[in-house]
């Protein structure tokens, strides 16, 4: 018998697999799902895999912020690592790089393997309360986030056609 907590990750899992399905057609960038453009965004409280809280709202102000809720089970978040890296190799420590793991059907060891194995650019946050997933409004995996030095939301994207680079560039107001 499978008891109320298992339908219910059964029924996220089935809608995160759907709205990827749907989310991963080519050009999907400035998504118009998900939490809006030009809001403030939400200062959460994610632990990291070590079980540690990160408040993500004191990260806001200093410089953008670029997150990536994602799943080691997501083949449009492995399609995007490439251009994470680029993010990362082009603007280094300008910009704050967070992957927002959304813990479906996902384990801290499971997430290990994969980091191990992708070494993705990013701090990695495991969402199991999905705090991150809920105050960012998060529509499906691979959703990515930029806030902007100010704290607001200044893109969001899905889908493995963005330009990553160029959104980071935009926000930090370079041509």
């Amino acid at each position: 018998m499978v008891g109320r907590t298992g339908r219910r990750y059964g029924v996220i899992l089935a809608t995160l697999a759907v709205l990827t399905l749907l989310g991963a057609r080519p050009g999907n960038a400035q998504f118009d799902a998900g939490i809006p453009v030009g809001s403030k965004a939400p200062a959460v409280v994610i632990n990291d895999l070590e079980g540690a809280p990160v408040d993500v709202g004191k990260l806001f102000g200093a410089k953008p912020v670029l997150l990536e809720f994602w799943a080691t089970w997501c083949s449009i978040c492995k399609a995007l690592l490439p251009q994470l890296e680029a993010v990362k190799n082009t603007y280094g420590d300008r910009v704050t790089l967070l992957g927002v793991n959304v813990t479906v059907n996902d384990s801290k060891a499971r997430i290990r393997r994969y980091l191990d194995q992708h070494k993705p650019p990013f701090r990695v946050l495991f969402d199991d309360k999905g705090v991150g997933a809920r105050g960012f409004d998060v529509p499906a995996t691979s959703f990515i986030v930029i806030v902007d030095p100010s704290g607001k939301v200044a893109y969001t994207g899905s889908g493995e056609q963005q330009d990553l680079v160029g959104a980071v560039r935009k926000v930090l107001g370079r041509p």
